[in-house]
């Protein structure tokens, strides 16, 4: 389940525009939200309260195995439209094995003038939480410099690890500040970053080919075929999309990252490449939010089962991974991933699946239909019948014997994260951990 803090992150990306899957640190995220799932250790409270569109609080009480907890605020220069946790879409709060849009290039905030003058300003994000009674403090300032450059000031302050450092006399220390700066085009993204602790610095490139999303020639072309059916386009070239018949469509995605640590003088590099099948719809996609700020649903099945295949290889360490994940049904999504080290000849087999549980939800439209409800069956005038999102569950195995299993849903306003990590093979132990986690949040 996101916290609190990431779902307003992510409504204020989606409110600027901005589109956080196109990077190369996300290049697995597909895969990784069946493998990787987290899984709550002990009993978790969170209470989180927005006040008013640009000020949120949230608080957090961990009850066991030990007690603690903290306090955040949040701040954004524009107005969000973040959900209570009882009207908020349950997909928007789960990370789920998603085949993301065509990448497009980030559009600018629109000018403002008054008098002659530019009043309009940047958009930004400021983010702080307080860990009780440790005194660590996390904080976030997000901003637009452009209309495709993001910067990102990431910042940790633990008073005990500055406290151990002085009674041992080392330079050890969790205490440090990041900084980021993301350069989006839709073509191409990359982020350039740099750490204080270790003097580390940065680079990571992602290049899309094919065709990106939000021109306008793509636009119009939709628009004339939705209107004239029988108007032929023009033919396009082998190499073009959806130009070859049989098989999966879809689109590749490859890049690579590149990191050096003064302090430690030492390096790393890793590459990557991504196929992922092209999402059945006509500009604008339904993977965009409408004028409502909700993603419209498409209807019908699919013409080609949702599909994600990602390859990493790290030559330094010698470590490489495939991963595929698909969505085999409308509610079922399975993934498998291999990993092997070169050098040890270490290999690891993990798959997983996703499962969306749903409940019958009826309508009606007046109150005729009401009075009769008992002798009417859905679909027939005055009732509309739907399938609404009561859950989701997840389950994982890997060759080291290791097994999760995480269910999430919402029960009344509360959204509620179930879970246990199991290892086979420890007859002492086979239970690792196991934990509830319980959060709402209002607005208004």
């Amino acid at each position: 389940m996101h916290p609190f803090a990431s779902y307003v992150l992510r409504s204020y990306y989606r409110a600027t525009g901005w589109n956080e899957d196109n990077l190369y640190a996300n290049l697995t995220r597909s895969s990784n939200a069946i493998l990787d799932f987290n899984v709550p250790r002990g009993l978790q409270f969170s209470i989180s309260k927005s006040p008013n569109a640009l000020f949120k609080t949230t608080y957090s009480l961990n009850a066991l195995p030990s007690l603690n907890g903290s306090v955040g605020y949040i701040f954004t220069s524009c107005e969000l439209d973040v959900k209570s946790s009882k009207d908020v879409r349950f997909k928007n709060m789960v990370e789920r094995f998603r085949v993301y849009d065509v990448p497009r290039r980030p559009e600018g905030k629109e000018e403002e003038w008054l008098a002659g003058d530019r009043v309009d300003t940047r958009d930004y994000l400021l983010y702080g939480r307080l860990y009780i009674p440790t005194g660590r403090l996390d904080a976030l300032y997000s901003t637009r410099l452009g209309p495709t450059l993001q910067a990102m000031v990431a910042a940790i302050s633990d008073p005990r690890s500055s406290l151990s450092a002085e009674r041992s006399r080392t330079t050890t220390t969790t205490s440090n500040i990041m900084l980021s700066l993301q350069h989006d085009t839709g073509k191409w993204c990359t982020e350039y970053t740099w750490s204080a602790e270790d003097g580390m610095w940065g680079i990571r490139c992602l290049h899309n080919f094919g065709k990106i999303g939000g021109s306008s020639e793509n636009v119009d072309d939709a628009e004339k075929s939705s209107v004239f059916p029988g108007m032929r386009s023009k033919p396009k070239r082998v190499d073009e999309e959806e130009a070859m018949e049989g098989g999966l469509k879809g689109r590749i995605s490859a890049g690579a990252e590149f990191y050096f640590s003064a302090k430690e003088k030492s390096a790393g590099v890793s590459t990557g490449i991504r196929f992922t099948t092209l999402p059945d719809a006509t500009p604008p996609s339904f993977e965009l939010p409408d004028s409502s700020g909700e993603i419209p649903h498409s209807h019908g099945p699919p013409s080609q089962p949702p599909t994600t295949i990602t390859a990493l290889f790290n030559p330094m360490l010698g470590h490489m991974s495939g991963a595929y994940a698909a969505r085999v049904s409308r509610d079922l999504s399975l993934s498998s991933r291999f990993d092997f080290n070169v050098y040890s000849y270490e290999s690891e087999w993990t798959v997983g699946a996703e499962w969306w549980t749903r409940r019958r939800k009826v309508q009606s439209h007046d109150s005729s239909a009401l009075e009769n409800a008992a002798g009417i069956t859905p679909g027939m005038p005055g009732l509309e019948a739907s399938d609404e999102v009561s859950g989701v569950v997840k389950a994982k195995a890997s060759t080291t014997m290791d097994v999760s299993l995480l269910w999430e849903g919402r029960l009344r306003n509360v959204l509620v994260s179930l879970g246990v990590v199991s290892n086979l093979s420890s007859r002492s132990k086979p239970i690792k951990a196991i934990g509830l986690e319980l959060s709402y949040f209002s607005s208004g």
